[in-house]
């Protein structure tokens, strides 16, 4: 696991997620943590768009586990969001394992997933305030040289 970490501004976040959603590949999972209004939804937002999806990817706070499939986006993404789980037991009822068979999942509030988290990850925690925001990221050696932010 290698830590990387960078600063940028809400401006820049498009560009980031971008650059991040062009890397995913099958089986790939991306954790986003960070405060309410961080720009969890704006990463996970660039990252679909970099997929193909041509319209606004609506937040998944209310629908829980959001899909997207071919031909709206090349790659199958599940965008998840945690925030109203409650219990860990919930969580088996989303089904999430079933979408890395072909596809990626992007995970906000990722402390949902309990203390063991979701192994092999990347984990993204985004933070600062304002037009200031800082990323860093736990990049797993599974990402190896696809790691787009260098």
């Amino acid at each position: 696991m290698t830590e990387y970490r960078c600063d940028y501004t809400l401006a820049e976040a498009e560009r980031i997620g971008a650059a991040i959603g062009a890397a995913l590949a099958p089986g790939d999972v991306v954790l986003l943590s960070g405060d309410l209004g961080a720009g969890k939804t704006t990463l996970a937002r660039a990252m679909l768009k970099a997929r193909g999806l041509a319209g606004e990817a609506p937040s998944p706070t209310f629908a829980i586990v959001q899909p997207y499939a071919p031909p709206e986006v090349d790659l199958p993404i599940a965008h998840v969001d945690l925030y109203r789980i409650e219990d860990e037991a919930e969580l088996i009822e989303l089904g999430l394992d079933d979408y890395l068979y072909d596809g990626a999942l992007l995970i906000e509030w990722p402390e949902r997933l309990g203390a063991d988290g979701w192994p092999g990850a990347l984990s993204i925690r985004i933070s600062g305030s304002g037009n200031a925001r800082v990323l860093t990221a736990a990049v797993p050696t599974s990402w190896g040289s696809r790691w787009p932010l260098r």
